[in-house]
């Protein structure tokens, strides 16, 4: 029991609950609860100096378990079904003298919550001591049957340490990862390589601290599946604040919407099986197969339909045919051993398109069956092992199909949707595409034969490919036509970058002549019309256009003949901004 001190602390604190929506709708899928008036309670200014002096006074577990039944009995007051409650907990609780397990179940029968009513938040902050004791907190709490979310991802040392080990529910990058995060080519990377992670460890990601549009559309780009912020509101201790569908992230969607049509999940591969609820009987678990002869599994979801685990039929064959398993199966008092037959599954959400869920379905060996598609996290169907194979043959041919065979680089049509992407912008985006293309390419061809002329190319790639970041779209138009694409950019940073691209290839490619030809710069063949000329050495020329407003394709045709014809003058870039007023 807590001391008088931390009694009259505790009644005077208060939680405050900000919504986590979906990226795409809008639609709230939880609240995290934040504690309030820590000040006015005692003096602290922070929550972190009240935690610390808890943990000092060594009352940090009884503390925190008062806490757990203020925040749960206010957030049983909010009117919205199936919400869930994300709590945050200090790590060091497992160190104080009277921790024990089991308390918060007994807070959530008393509220009529079941366990997946809360989600802990484990913050990796503080593990410079102990790494592994968020690690620790997170199996001890999975095996008890939470959900987890890694709080505050980014900002410890036990981060990739935790994706490796840690079966979190989610991981939450931190705000310091997101502000500004459409200006940092550097924080795109990390967050687009950390969710590309999660998700095939079939984590979903939550941005925190999202406060601007800005923001949003940058988290929206590269994979978010949830969002919270300022910019969904504010955290509210009026709990009837909170709503159950913020349209305005909706509509930033929706008027954002791009026209890919590549790694969609063909719809028609996934087949929906008939789940069955967690709290189903074992009595109707051997008529669900007896009724279902051709299934060999099936799904188990949550009362919210999240899946939650697989029954095989296999596991629970001998005991539906013995008359001691029918008799068990007649008595309600064994229900709750049903889930000693669940076991975990792999899963993907519909969403993250046809190459994450091949590549999370080949991470798992023991997946022989197929893999199960979520959508906004409810159970949603499976793909079995034949349509896997179906699904990887066609996307194979899809790629190769558009891919340029020599340098294996994206080809015409994915350059067709970056243009459209860029023509598509809103105002406060500002695209750059950059055209590249070979001087005195055929002269070369001529005398050094097309295998010399392949090489050439290659090496063009190589150079693209070392100077060039992932945040960076290239393309191989065709022949010693090259195409490259960026997003949020400077066009000072642009210029600089396909300035060096340009003096290296120079550079670089003289080594494919032979010592005669390097020394005097030049080589001699026919042109076009059959007469003897001299030939600069390879080099590549550039034209850049700045795309920071809607436009015509008509327009970017026109400019772009114009700008390509002029680039063949400057051994620099030649650049020019596609502005509302172009002609």
């Amino acid at each position: 029991m807590l001391n008088k001190k931390w009694t009259d602390i505790v009644s005077k604190l208060d939680y405050a609950f900000q919504p986590i929506v979906n990226v795409k709708s809008g639609k709230i899928y939880a609240v995290e609860a934040l504690l309030r008036n820590f000040h006015e309670a005692g003096g602290f200014y922070s929550i972190f100096n009240l935690l610390d002096e808890a943990f000092h006074d060594a009352v940090l577990y009884q503390l925190d378990l008062e806490l757990r039944s203020l925040a749960l009995k206010k957030f049983s007051e909010i009117d919205i079904e199936y919400l869930q409650m994300f709590y945050n907990i200090d790590n060091r609780i497992m160190y104080m003298p009277d921790f024990t397990t089991g308390n918060t179940s007994s807070i959530l029968n008393k509220l009529n919550f079941d366990k997946k009513s809360i989600c802990f938040e484990l913050s990796e902050r503080g593990t410079l001591q102990d790494p592994s004791a968020i690690t620790n907190m997170v199996t001890r709490y999975q095996q008890e049957g939470y959900d987890i979310a890694i709080d505050d991802f980014g900002t410890g040392i036990a981060g990739l340490q935790l994706l490796y080990y840690a079966k979190a529910k989610f991981i939450k990058i931190d705000r310091f990862f997101i502000q500004n995060i459409q200006k940092d080519a550097k924080k795109r990377l990390f967050c687009s390589s950390i969710i590309n992670m999660a998700h095939i460890m079939s984590m979903k990601v939550i941005a925190e601290g999202v406060e601007i549009k800005e923001e949003y559309l940058t988290c929206k780009d590269i994979g978010v599946d949830l969002v919270q912020g300022y910019l969904i509101q504010k955290p509210k201790t009026d709990i009837t604040k909170i709503k159950g569908k913020y349209h305005h992230i909706n509509e930033l969607y929706k008027n954002d919407q791009r026209s890919y049509t590549t790694n969609i999940v063909d719809k028609s591969k996934i087949e929906f099986i008939e789940p069955l609820k967690l709290d189903t009987t074992l009595n109707d678990l051997f008529e669900y197969f007896k009724n279902h002869p051709t299934n060999t599994f099936v799904p188990i979801v949550d009362k919210i339909g999240q899946l939650y685990g697989v029954i095989y039929e296999k596991d629970i064959k001998e005991l539906s045919y013995s008359q001691f398993g029918v008799s068990l199966a007649k008595n309600d008092k064994t229900n709750n051993k049903l889930k000693k037959f669940i076991k975990d599954t792999i899963s993907s959400e519909i969403t993250w398109g046809v190459d994450k869920i091949l590549e999370i379905y080949n991470m798992d060996k023991n997946s022989s069956y197929g893999i199960f598609i979520t959508k906004n996290s409810q159970y949603y169907g499976f793909i079995d092992v034949n349509n896997l194979l179906s699904i990887s043959y066609h996307r194979n041919i899809e790629i190769a199909k558009d891919q340029n065979p020599l340098t294996k680089l994206p080809g015409n049509r994915q350059i067709e949707l970056f243009i459209t992407d860029a023509l598509q912008c809103v105002e406060d985006k500002t695209y750059h595409i950059v055209y590249f293309d070979f001087n005195d390419f055929k002269p070369f061809n001529d005398i050094y034969g097309f295998r010399q002329g392949d090489r050439a190319i290659i090496l063009f790639t190589d150079i693209l490919k070392k100077e060039l970041t992932k945040d960076q779209f290239i393309a191989h138009i065709g022949g010693d036509d090259f195409f490259i694409g960026f997003k949020d950019s400077t066009y000072e940073d642009v210029y600089n970058v396909i300035n060096n691209i340009q003096i290296k290839f120079c550079s670089q490619v003289k080594e494919l002549y032979n010592a005669l030809d390097k020394k005097n710069g030049f080589i001699e063949t026919k042109d076009r019309f059959g007469e003897i000329r001299k030939f600069k050495l390879l080099g590549v020329c550039s034209a850049i256009i700045e795309i920071s407003k809607q436009k015509k394709h008509a327009d970017l045709d026109k400019v772009l003949g114009i700008i390509k014809k002029e680039s063949k003058k400057y051994p620099y870039p030649l650049g020019i901004s596609l502005s509302e007023n172009s002609q």
